[in-house]
């Protein structure tokens, strides 16, 4: 069993404030380039949906240590669902209310670039999976990509908005 120590919060924190900053200017930059000025949202509008989220994220880190065997997104899955639903009149409106001011893509960003970091700190152990493994994950990659087009052009279709 993990043990949390002083220096493993810190980094977790750290972590957190980064991808948070990086959220943020996401945010703010994904809202005024939309062209609908009703939309903007300010770095300081968003501030607390983002600390709703990183409350989410840490407290499901602890879990992840306390108990091992139920992975860390499984918590925060949990914890935000319980916080989140419309049933939990306590929290769920202020949840979704600050959360929702903030867009999925730059939300998004902070992780993808961290697994960008990751795959090229571990280039060496990429590249042995030779070209087999490599066209894999392409096709893999592409495969999702037009099966998420496909399921979205249904649904929007059907949906008569395009």
């Amino acid at each position: 069993m993990k043990k949390i120590t002083k220096e493993t919060m810190v980094q977790y924190l750290l972590i957190f404030f980064i991808a948070a900053i990086m959220t943020m200017i996401g945010n703010c930059i994904n809202t005024v380039t939309d062209k609908n000025p009703d939309t903007f949202v300010s770095i300081l509008d968003g501030i607390p949906g983002l600390l709703i989220l990183m409350a989410i994220a840490l407290v499901s880190s602890i879990l992840g240590f306390l108990v091992p065997k139920v992975p860390t997104i499984v918590w925060i899955t949990i914890i935000g669902i319980l916080l989140a639903m419309p049933y939990n009149t306590i929290t769920g409106p202020v949840v979704a209310e600050q959360v929702g001011k903030l867009g999925l893509l730059p939300l998004c960003t902070p992780v993808l670039a961290y697994a960008g970091v990751s795959i090229g700190k571990d280039w060496v152990e990429f590249k042995r999976i030779g070209w087999r493994g490599i066209l894999v994950a392409l096709l893999v990659m592409v495969g999702t990509y037009l099966g998420s087009a496909i399921v979205a052009q249904i649904i929007l279709s059907a949906q008569h908005i395009i």
